[in-house]
């Protein structure tokens, strides 16, 4: 598994069943066609995929997502910087719980706020983000399973399973 395969599959999930060729995937997320064939590839082997590449494995994503993501792809959390919120300092997490001074960024020279910096999933995925709002939240919620405490985490489970259902 690499971090882009990861940004595939919430890519794909945010499609809500619609489907999207891989050239039109690579050029939303900003990664090569020949990459995204190679993770849709890795996704089908890992069971994160349909054979058809079609349809994102729900529960199996839930469960990587919940209880592996951390440890493969740990979050980097750096010095404070001006970017774009993420974690629970972004929707959909950051309206259930009481924000304190901690704000987490992806680093990006356009984006309007500070905060300590986090290493995004993807290396593109400042850049994307801005238009697509469904997988901005999908990967502020998995920001959120990287780096949160257990009370984060457990509201970015539930909102997890809602985007999952």
């Amino acid at each position: 598994m690499k971090p882009q395969d990861i940004l595939i599959a919430l890519k794909i999930l945010s499609l809500s069943g619609q489907k999207m060729a891989q050239f039109e995937l690579a050029k939303a997320l900003g990664i090569s066609p020949t990459e995204v064939s190679f993770a849709l590839k890795r996704l089908s082997n890992a069971g994160l995929l349909s054979k058809d590449k079609g349809q994102i494995n729900k529960l199996a994503l839930k469960e990587f997502l919940v209880h592996g993501l951390k440890y493969v792809f740990p979050a980097k959390i750096g010095t404070k910087g001006r970017g774009f919120v993420t974690a629970h300092s972004a929707s959909p997490i950051k309206e259930q719980i009481v924000q304190n001074e901690e704000v987490f960024v992806w680093s990006y020279s356009y984006g309007t706020t500070r905060g300590y910096v986090v290493e995004p999933l993807y290396k593109t995925v400042p850049q994307i983000v801005s238009d697509q709002p469904e997988l901005y939240e999908l990967l502020a919620i998995v920001d959120t399973l990287r780096i949160g405490r257990p009370r984060e985490v457990e509201i970015a489970i539930s909102e997890l399973e809602k985007r999952l259902n």
